[in-house]
């Protein structure tokens, strides 16, 4: 069975690329929901520092 599903060349059908790109998805958008809450802290820590410069 397994030499068989090794030696099987046949493409992806069209539900292994939806699974495909939804697990792509899912990825991009924690990375950005991480990344914009990084950002957004650190524009508020620059946002106070500016603002208790004299």
């Amino acid at each position: 069975m397994i030499k068989k599903f090794l030696q099987d060349e046949t493409g992806l059908e069209l539900s292994e690329y939806a699974v495909a790109a939804a697990l792509v998805a899912l990825a991009v958008i924690g990375a950005f929901t991480t990344l914009g809450g990084n950002i957004s802290a650190k524009i508020g820590n620059l946002a106070s520092a500016i603002a208790a410069t004299p």
